[in-house]
């Protein structure tokens, strides 16, 4: 039986078998694709061209930016290549790579989310110690923590992953390389393995969830107490759409990875793949700018410096 150093490439899942399908799925991929790269490419020149937003929120919402398009360049591109040039062969090395830039900007982005509330949480219950707390300084190792953390995590289980035996075949049952399904073609244990990586993300998985929780609790409790009416809806203004994103970040992540087996299929196996991977760098942009004037008027700002720039 051949093990993992036999294998060369691997075979990801094919979206359709006749070329017409094929074709529409690269147009379809290429649409969303671009509408990701537009809508996160808007908020990164807004955020970085105004004054304005200079500020410990926007810095974090650049930074989810950033995450979104890195996750969903890793996935779509090959997966639209793969279209375009009739074929599902991805070379181990891409594999691997793809493996791992997933990960790490999943992984990051989760940790960036757990920023972003506390950011909230001090804004609304500590307003007057908002400037000490997350100054410059602390805003940058904050981040510098969730892509280092995200690094950690990813290194720690492609390196895991890629260090099993092989022996069940190279076709990966969906679009992307993705660990469960690199797991399934190995021939060996992978559960002793794999307890010390999945204990370690379970760890930090669970601990950003409960500061997430007690966040919003300390945050709806001091909402709550302010006399204002407007002051209140303006507190909740801010938070929906953090509340929005982690929301669906993560009801598609923990529908993919603990949905019973009794209704797992390779067809929604691909469907929730594609919500979990696709989606949110998409959807993101949306939920952050509908609600957010500062964020729109700084948009619109853009246009006209870019005519100047280009006539």
């Amino acid at each position: 039986m051949p093990n993992s150093s036999s294998v060369s490439e691997f075979l990801l899942l094919a979206f359709a078998d006749t070329r017409k399908l094929q074709l529409l799925h690269f147009a379809l991929f290429l649409g969303i694709y671009l509408a990701a790269l537009l809508g996160n490419g808007l908020i990164l020149s807004a955020v970085a061209c105004d004054h304005c937003l200079h500020t410990p929120m926007y810095f974090f919402l650049l930074n989810l930016a950033l995450l979104d398009v890195g996750s969903i360049s890793t996935t779509l591109p090959k997966a639209m290549a793969n279209a375009l040039w009739d074929t599902r062969a991805i070379s181990y090395q891409g594999c691997a790579a793809q493996v791992f830039f997933f990960l790490f900007f999943i992984s990051a982005e989760y940790y960036n989310l757990t920023i972003m509330a506390y950011d909230r949480y001090v804004a609304i219950c500590k307003p007057l110690h908002y400037g000490s707390l997350l100054g410059s300084r602390a805003c940058a190792q904050m981040a510098a923590a969730a892509w280092g953390s995200g690094f950690l995590n990813a290194a720690l289980h492609t390196a895991n992953t890629f260090s099993l035996p092989l022996c069940q075949g190279n076709a990966v049952d969906q679009f992307f390389c993705e660990i469960p399904q690199i797991l399934k073609l190995s021939c060996s244990n992978v559960y002793l393995r794999e307890v010390g990586a999945v204990l370690f993300s379970v760890s930090l998985v669970l601990g950003c969830f409960f500061f997430i929780v007690f966040s919003y609790m300390q945050i709806f409790r001091a909402v709550l107490r302010m006399p204002s009416e407007q002051a209140r809806h303006k507190a909740f203004s801010t938070c929906l759409p953090h509340l929005a994103v982690v929301s669906l970040f993560l009801s598609t992540g923990i529908f993919s990875y603990l949905k019973p087996p009794s209704i797992s299929s390779p067809s929604l196996d691909l469907v929730v793949a594609l919500l979990y991977s696709v989606v949110p760098p998409v959807v993101n942009p949306l939920i952050y700018s509908m609600r957010n004037q500062e964020l729109k008027d700084a948009v619109r700002k853009l246009f006209p410096y870019m005519l100047l720039k280009h006539p």
